[in-house]
Protein backbone atom coordinates (compact mmCIF):
# COMPACT_ATOMS: atom_id res chain seq x y z
CA UNK A 1 0.00 0.00 0.00
CA UNK A 2 2.67 2.67 1.11
CA UNK A 3 4.78 1.47 -2.08
CA UNK A 4 1.58 2.54 -4.22
CA UNK A 5 1.00 5.96 -2.10
CA UNK A 6 4.55 6.89 -2.77
CA UNK A 7 4.26 6.38 -6.39
CA UNK A 8 1.13 7.71 -7.22
CA UNK A 9 0.67 10.39 -4.73
CA UNK A 10 3.61 11.34 -2.55
CA UNK A 11 6.93 10.88 -4.31
CA UNK A 12 5.95 10.35 -7.93
CA UNK A 13 4.34 13.56 -9.04
CA UNK A 14 7.86 15.03 -7.11
CA UNK A 15 9.93 14.00 -9.07
CA UNK A 16 8.41 14.30 -12.53
CA UNK A 17 8.51 17.98 -11.19
CA UNK A 18 11.98 17.47 -10.08
CA UNK A 19 13.80 15.82 -13.53
CA UNK A 20 10.30 16.06 -16.30
CA UNK A 21 11.85 12.32 -17.07
CA UNK A 22 11.98 10.74 -20.61
CA UNK A 23 11.55 7.18 -20.99
CA UNK A 24 13.02 5.74 -24.01
CA UNK A 25 12.72 1.56 -24.34
CA UNK A 26 9.95 1.08 -21.85
CA UNK A 27 8.33 -1.25 -23.79
CA UNK A 28 11.87 -3.62 -23.10
CA UNK A 29 10.57 -4.14 -19.81
CA UNK A 30 8.47 -7.64 -19.57
CA UNK A 31 4.77 -6.74 -18.61
CA UNK A 32 4.83 -9.92 -16.56
CA UNK A 33 6.95 -12.47 -15.37
CA UNK A 34 10.19 -12.54 -13.13
CA UNK A 35 13.28 -10.63 -15.07
CA UNK A 36 16.10 -8.38 -13.78
CA UNK A 37 16.66 -4.67 -14.79
CA UNK A 38 20.43 -4.13 -14.20
CA UNK A 39 21.56 -0.17 -14.40
CA UNK A 40 24.41 2.15 -14.14
CA UNK A 41 24.04 3.87 -10.28
CA UNK A 42 24.47 8.08 -10.12
CA UNK A 43 22.72 9.20 -7.41
CA UNK A 44 20.55 9.00 -4.79
CA UNK A 45 17.37 9.64 -6.77
CA UNK A 46 18.19 6.49 -8.97
CA UNK A 47 16.48 4.39 -6.29
CA UNK A 48 12.93 6.41 -6.86
CA UNK A 49 13.34 7.54 -10.66
CA UNK A 50 12.67 4.22 -12.19
CA UNK A 51 9.90 2.35 -9.91
CA UNK A 52 7.95 5.86 -10.24
CA UNK A 53 7.80 5.31 -14.06
CA UNK A 54 7.56 1.89 -14.17
CA UNK A 55 4.01 0.51 -14.41
CA UNK A 56 4.84 -2.71 -12.66
CA UNK A 57 6.35 -2.60 -9.54
CA UNK A 58 10.13 -3.16 -9.13
CA UNK A 59 12.23 -4.39 -5.84
CA UNK A 60 15.67 -3.19 -5.30
CA UNK A 61 18.97 -4.73 -3.21
CA UNK A 62 19.61 -1.32 -1.47
CA UNK A 63 22.70 -1.03 0.81
CA UNK A 64 22.17 -2.36 4.41
CA UNK A 65 23.45 1.53 5.73
CA UNK A 66 20.09 2.82 4.46
CA UNK A 67 18.28 0.86 7.28
CA UNK A 68 21.03 1.20 9.73
CA UNK A 69 21.26 4.98 10.55
CA UNK A 70 21.21 6.37 14.02
CA UNK A 71 18.59 9.03 15.11
CA UNK A 72 15.31 9.69 13.90
CA UNK A 73 16.95 10.64 10.86
CA UNK A 74 17.88 7.19 10.58
CA UNK A 75 14.43 5.31 11.50
CA UNK A 76 12.65 8.20 9.14
CA UNK A 77 15.35 6.80 6.14
CA UNK A 78 14.59 2.83 7.37
CA UNK A 79 10.92 2.80 7.72
CA UNK A 80 11.02 5.09 4.21
CA UNK A 81 12.90 2.15 2.19
CA UNK A 82 11.37 -1.03 4.09
CA UNK A 83 7.48 0.33 3.45
CA UNK A 84 8.78 1.11 -0.42
CA UNK A 85 9.47 -2.88 -0.43
CA UNK A 86 13.23 -2.21 -0.46
CA UNK A 87 16.12 -5.25 0.44
CA UNK A 88 18.96 -4.41 2.85
CA UNK A 89 22.03 -5.46 1.43
CA UNK A 90 25.37 -6.04 3.34
CA UNK A 91 28.10 -5.61 1.17
CA UNK A 92 31.11 -6.44 3.28
CA UNK A 93 32.46 -9.81 2.67
CA UNK A 94 31.67 -13.09 0.99
CA UNK A 95 28.87 -14.20 2.79
CA UNK A 96 27.25 -10.81 2.55
CA UNK A 97 27.26 -11.28 -1.29
CA UNK A 98 25.77 -14.65 -0.85
CA UNK A 99 23.00 -13.35 1.15
CA UNK A 100 22.20 -10.54 -1.16
CA UNK A 101 21.49 -13.23 -4.07
CA UNK A 102 19.35 -15.19 -1.64
CA UNK A 103 17.32 -12.29 -1.47
CA UNK A 104 17.69 -11.81 -4.66
CA UNK A 105 16.34 -15.06 -6.25
CA UNK A 106 13.66 -14.94 -3.85
CA UNK A 107 11.98 -11.62 -5.79
CA UNK A 108 12.42 -13.45 -8.56
CA UNK A 109 11.14 -16.69 -7.65
CA UNK A 110 7.63 -14.46 -6.87
CA UNK A 111 7.25 -13.52 -10.40
CA UNK A 112 8.25 -10.03 -9.75
CA UNK A 113 11.05 -7.48 -11.37
CA UNK A 114 14.76 -7.52 -9.11
CA UNK A 115 16.20 -4.37 -9.23
CA UNK A 116 19.95 -3.92 -9.33
CA UNK A 117 23.09 -1.82 -9.33
CA UNK A 118 26.23 -4.61 -10.76
CA UNK A 119 28.67 -1.70 -9.93
CA UNK A 120 27.85 -2.21 -6.04
CA UNK A 121 27.38 1.45 -5.28
CA UNK A 122 27.22 4.95 -6.64
CA UNK A 123 29.47 6.28 -8.94
CA UNK A 124 31.71 9.42 -8.03
CA UNK A 125 32.75 10.88 -11.17
CA UNK A 126 29.85 9.82 -13.53
CA UNK A 127 31.75 6.97 -15.02
CA UNK A 128 30.65 3.35 -15.20
CA UNK A 129 32.90 0.50 -13.38
CA UNK A 130 32.79 -2.98 -13.62
CA UNK A 131 30.31 -5.16 -12.59
CA UNK A 132 30.25 -7.59 -9.78
CA UNK A 133 29.09 -10.95 -10.89
CA UNK A 134 26.15 -11.44 -8.80
CA UNK A 135 24.24 -10.15 -11.49
CA UNK A 136 25.36 -12.97 -13.75
CA UNK A 137 24.58 -15.77 -10.47
CA UNK A 138 20.92 -14.34 -10.18
CA UNK A 139 20.54 -14.17 -14.04
CA UNK A 140 21.59 -17.70 -14.65
CA UNK A 141 20.53 -19.03 -11.81
CA UNK A 142 16.80 -18.20 -11.68
CA UNK A 143 16.71 -18.37 -15.84
CA UNK A 144 15.40 -15.17 -16.46
CA UNK A 145 16.40 -12.08 -18.82
CA UNK A 146 17.91 -9.04 -17.97
CA UNK A 147 17.49 -5.81 -18.73
CA UNK A 148 19.66 -3.00 -19.25
CA UNK A 149 18.83 0.66 -18.08
CA UNK A 150 20.84 3.87 -18.17
CA UNK A 151 20.38 6.90 -15.99
CA UNK A 152 21.26 9.61 -18.04
CA UNK A 153 21.35 13.34 -16.31
CA UNK A 154 21.02 11.96 -12.67
CA UNK A 155 24.63 12.58 -11.55
CA UNK A 156 24.51 16.08 -12.86
CA UNK A 157 21.04 16.99 -10.94
CA UNK A 158 22.32 15.60 -7.50
CA UNK A 159 25.57 13.71 -7.51
CA UNK A 160 26.94 12.08 -4.16
CA UNK A 161 26.39 14.11 -1.38
CA UNK A 162 23.96 16.35 -2.52
CA UNK A 163 21.00 16.39 -0.20
CA UNK A 164 18.68 18.03 -2.52
CA UNK A 165 18.29 17.73 -6.42
CA UNK A 166 18.44 20.28 -9.12
CA UNK A 167 15.54 20.65 -11.51
CA UNK A 168 16.66 19.11 -15.01
CA UNK A 169 15.16 16.91 -17.05
CA UNK A 170 16.43 13.25 -16.98
CA UNK A 171 16.47 10.17 -19.43
CA UNK A 172 15.72 6.89 -18.52
CA UNK A 173 16.76 4.47 -21.35
CA UNK A 174 15.62 0.46 -21.44
CA UNK A 175 17.38 -1.68 -23.88
CA UNK A 176 16.56 -4.89 -25.27
CA UNK A 177 16.70 -7.77 -22.80
CA UNK A 178 19.41 -10.30 -22.96
CA UNK A 179 18.75 -13.84 -22.44
CA UNK A 180 21.01 -16.09 -21.38
CA UNK A 181 19.94 -19.37 -21.49
CA UNK A 182 22.67 -20.35 -23.86
CA UNK A 183 24.38 -20.75 -19.94
CA UNK A 184 22.41 -22.76 -17.89
CA UNK A 185 23.86 -24.63 -15.52
CA UNK A 186 26.99 -23.13 -15.33
CA UNK A 187 26.46 -20.45 -13.24
CA UNK A 188 29.40 -21.91 -10.92
CA UNK A 189 31.82 -21.45 -13.77
CA UNK A 190 33.70 -18.36 -12.73
CA UNK A 191 34.81 -17.55 -16.53
CA UNK A 192 31.20 -17.80 -17.60
CA UNK A 193 29.93 -15.43 -14.44
CA UNK A 194 32.59 -12.94 -15.56
CA UNK A 195 31.36 -13.29 -19.38
CA UNK A 196 27.55 -12.62 -18.51
CA UNK A 197 28.74 -10.21 -16.29
CA UNK A 198 30.86 -8.13 -18.94
CA UNK A 199 27.59 -8.49 -21.49
CA UNK A 200 25.51 -6.80 -19.16
CA UNK A 201 27.85 -3.84 -18.40
CA UNK A 202 28.68 -3.40 -22.34
CA UNK A 203 25.04 -3.06 -23.05
CA UNK A 204 24.47 -0.68 -20.20
CA UNK A 205 27.22 1.21 -20.98
CA UNK A 206 25.85 1.37 -24.89
CA UNK A 207 22.92 3.04 -23.61
CA UNK A 208 24.54 5.08 -21.21
CA UNK A 209 27.72 6.34 -23.50
CA UNK A 210 29.51 6.85 -20.17
CA UNK A 211 33.48 6.46 -20.00
CA UNK A 212 34.11 3.39 -18.66
CA UNK A 213 36.60 1.90 -15.81
CA UNK A 214 37.62 -1.43 -15.58
CA UNK A 215 37.96 -1.65 -11.83
CA UNK A 216 35.51 -1.54 -9.17
CA UNK A 217 34.00 1.63 -8.06
CA UNK A 218 34.32 0.66 -4.51
CA UNK A 219 38.59 0.17 -5.18
CA UNK A 220 38.73 3.33 -6.59
CA UNK A 221 36.74 5.15 -3.96
CA UNK A 222 38.98 3.69 -1.34
CA UNK A 223 42.14 4.64 -3.04
CA UNK A 224 41.58 7.61 -3.46
CA UNK A 225 40.87 7.99 -0.07
CA UNK A 226 43.47 6.70 1.39
CA UNK A 227 45.34 9.08 -0.76
CA UNK A 228 43.71 12.03 0.31
CA UNK A 229 44.48 11.23 3.88
CA UNK A 230 48.31 10.98 3.11
CA UNK A 231 48.39 13.92 1.55
CA UNK A 232 46.53 15.50 4.31
CA UNK A 233 49.18 14.42 6.79
CA UNK A 234 51.69 15.11 4.94
CA UNK A 235 50.05 18.64 4.05
CA UNK A 236 47.90 19.60 6.90
CA UNK A 237 45.63 22.93 6.72
CA UNK A 238 47.06 25.49 8.62
CA UNK A 239 45.10 27.01 11.77
CA UNK A 240 43.02 29.66 10.90
CA UNK A 241 43.54 32.78 12.79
Amino acid sequence: MFYHLLKYVLLGPLLRLFFRPRIEGRGNVPADGPAIVAGNHLSFSDHFLMPAILKRRITFLAKAEYFTGPGVKGRLTAFFFRSAGQIPVDRSGREAGQAAVREGLGVLARGELLGIYPEGTRSHDGRLYKGKVGVAVMALKAGVPVVPCAMIGTFEAQPPGRRLPRVRPVTIRFGKALDFSRFAGLEDEKAVLRAVTDEIMYAILTLSEQEYVDEYAAVVKERRAAETGAKERRFPRAPIG
